[in-house]
């Protein structure tokens, strides 16, 4: 099967490249993690003025109608050049719930809004306990007169410090599984709603959110009431496989700044990529990214064609984390000490890396996920 892209498809990598290697510097990096918001409005407009945030958003609610593959060119790109920002959990985790579960006035109200970037939604789906499955979930929405009262903490809630609307993944009914998640769109100003900031190891903004006694209407619902869960997982993952290009792409730039290192680091007198030791390095490096990179095209093109709750994405999460993370792990071996002082690029693509390893259902439960197509039990 040809898992390459087509000619539309590389010149919208090719533009994505140029594009952030002029708008995105570190210099704007470091400045987005160090600051209160953790993203540039500047850059954020210019997306959204190419229609990058709306990419996959159908034309008839204010998107460019693309195609999921798209998505994973761009994405590619996106880690590259380290963008920092809420676009990945905006413009595509919460458009893609609200596009596949929402009713036709949420989807008017907010679609259009996130296209244009004048809208951010978050999603807030962990809780003390961090499982990926639906017993995980226990903040309670209970039943009132037309509508819900929310009470409960999510944990590692990202851009909730700059966010419009969450969807929050909640409980209505006790005991029920998955049969008792639902998903409400809440206002991110609603009274009872209270921050807190995270420190996380990728440097991006998150947070802890407590609704304490947070009211939400019946129109607040997205989806069917007991039903969120399904909605909630095929959203996952297309997210997981933007996840993957996005960790395929920030490794191969840390392999590009490895190589380029070894060819012109000169130790006893010659390169250091003279050497078989660091030659075997990157050979192993460009190995394990591109299985990586090709279980990503192929992840990518199950899911283009319908198929959401593939295996294929699960086994694409566990390949693309654990050779991505190797890739960057590497490339501090063969840099050394310098590439691990804070003044070096090569640590933002290494925390960049582990940061979308553990996202989204880490390594153990894509491993629990792929386990299962085997029918042990």
């Amino acid at each position: 099967m040809d898992f390459r892209f087509d000619e539309k498809q590389e010149m919208l990598k090719k533009t994505a490249r140029g594009f952030f290697e002029k708008e995105c510097p570190k210099s704007l990096v470091r400045e987005a993690e160090a600051g209160e918001l953790g993203y540039s409005k500047g850059l954020w407009s210019k997306m959204a003025e190419l229609g990058w945030l709306g990419l996959v958003i159908p034309v008839e609610y204010g998107g460019s109608g693309g195609d999921f593959v798209d998505l994973v060119a761009l994405y590619e790109e996106i880690g590259r050049g380290l963008v920092p920002g809420p676009h990945f959990v905006s413009a595509i985790v919460c458009a893609q719930i609200i596009l596949g579960c929402g009713s036709e006035t949420q989807k008017r109200a907010l679609l259009p809004r996130i296209a244009r970037g004048e809208s951010v939604v978050t999603l807030a789906m962990y809780e003390f306990d961090t499982g990926d499955t639906a017993s995980a979930i226990e903040l309670r929405a209970t039943r009132i007169k037309q509508g819900y009262l929310l009470e409960g903490t999510k944990l590692f809630v990202p851009y909730a410090n700059l966010c419009d609307h969450l969807v929050c993944v909640g409980r209505t009914r006790v005991g029920g599984g998955e049969g008792g998640i639902t998903l409400f769109l809440v206002d991110a100003k609603s009274p009872g709603i209270s921050l807190a900031p995270l420190l996380t190891l990728a440097g991006d903004k998150q947070s802890e959110v407590t609704f304490a006694q947070v009211r939400v209407s019946n129109g607040d619902i997205l989806g069917p009431l007991h039903g969120g869960w399904l909605p909630l997982r095929q959203s996952l993952q297309k997210a997981n496989v933007l996840q993957c290009a996005e960790m395929v792409g920030a490794a191969q730039k840390a392999l590009e700044m490895a190589v380029d290192y070894a060819k012109q680091r000169v130790q006893f007198g010659r390169p250091i990529g003279a050497f078989q030791a660091i030659q075997h390095k990157c050979a192993e490096m460009v190995t394990n990214l591109e299985a990586a990179r090709y279980l990503t095209y192929e992840a990518a093109c199950s899911v283009r064609d319908g198929d959401t709750l593939t295996p294929q994405v699960a086994m694409a999460k566990v390949l693309a984390s654990t050779a991505c993370r190797r890739v960057t792990k590497e490339a501090h071996q063969i840099f050394a000490g310098a590439g691990l002082m804070a003044e070096h690029d090569l640590n933002f693509y290494y925390r960049r890396v582990k940061g979308i390893e553990l996202n989204l259902g880490g390594v153990n439960h894509q491993v629990k996920e792929v386990a299962q197509q085997l029918d042990f039990l």
